[in-house]
């Protein structure tokens, strides 16, 4: 008998983990007793540290109410999900029609198979809505797309057993998390670029002030002792907000942008809360974080990316 499908993520989604998972991962504890994530996103984080059975229960969090929704759908009745998705057919005009209704009129089960018939059939695997919340990424030029992924869908059900899924503002998610607990944060980036902003993805835009709002919370888990590790884009921007804290870079390549152009490698920022002890037999025999030492009137001077 083969052994049980590892879960992993079920929407193609901007910013995904999948190649910063192996230095996530070892900046993470070997046991946490709850894993807190207020910007769940794609899950790839999550995915990864429930296949190996790190955390003892887990509270995902998003300010994306269909992401949510979508999440607790599969969670509650996977069976009534599939059933949907297995219905949808990668056609145009069909893609529009599904694409104009309100997700909010729809029985939960529709509601969470038509997030995922978009993501699989829209332009780039975009997630992007309007300022009234409406999803309007257009058609997309795809093969043979996989609607309907059963077997991971039901892989991913089984992993969100011992979740709280949440709709609400990421200050509110992490708020309960101790010592012997770990928080990952990974909100809307910071734009490289004024070309480069893209944060479209939920009704209310993701911007400097909650940028610096998400910094004083991350510093103030330090203080409490709250491990906790932060993902963002490395800019002069965000070595401001983080420079009191444990920082590294890493390069990764970004397959999702509208602009050709815009797509290959990137430097991102890792961030921790303080500089706590990560998975002891993934430790490196030099630690590649620092504390920044730029001066505050440098960074002050050079707050907005380049």
């Amino acid at each position: 008998m083969s052994p049980p499908r590892a879960p992993s993520p079920f929407l193609k989604w901007a910013g995904g983990k999948r190649q910063l998972l192996p230095h996530i991962l070892a900046a993470m504890p070997a046991r946490i007793e709850t894993y807190f994530e207020p910007f769940i996103g794609g899950g790839a984080v999550f995915f990864a540290l429930a296949t190996e059975g790190r955390f003892r229960r887990a509270v995902l969090g998003d300010e994306n109410e269909d992401l949510i929704r979508c999440y607790q759908a599969i969670q509650r009745d996977v069976d009534a999900v599939v059933r949907v998705l297995k219905k949808h057919r990668y056609d145009e005009a069909y893609y529009y029609a599904l694409r104009d209704l309100d997700p909010g009129e729809l029985p939960a089960e529709e509601r969470a198979a038509r997030l995922i018939y978009l993501n699989r059939c829209g332009y780039n695997g975009l997630y992007r809505v309007n300022s009234k919340g409406r999803f309007n990424v257009p058609f997309g030029r795809h093969r043979d797309p996989l609607i309907c992924d059963e077997d991971n869908l039901r892989a991913v059900s089984e992993a969100l057993r011992r979740v709280e899924l949440v709709h609400q503002d990421f200050e509110r998610t992490m708020r309960p998390a101790t010592k012997e607990d770990f928080v990952y944060l990974d909100p809307p980036y910071v734009p490289l670029s004024s070309t480069a902003s893209f944060t479209a993805y939920a009704k209310t835009p993701f911007g400097a002030a909650e940028q610096e709002r998400l910094a004083l919370l991350l510093a103030q888990l330090g203080r409490r002792r709250v491990p906790a590790l932060l993902s963002n884009s490395d800019c002069a921007s965000t070595r401001r907000l983080y420079r009191e804290l444990p920082v590294r870079t890493v390069a990764v390549r970004r397959a999702i942008n509208s602009v050709g152009a815009g797509r290959g490698e990137v430097k991102e920022l890792l961030v921790k809360s303080f500089t706590y002890d990560g998975d002891p037999s993934r430790r490196a025999k030099k630690s590649p974080w620092r504390i920044s030492t730029i001066s505050r009137s440098s960074t002050k001077r050079a707050s907005t990316p380049s």
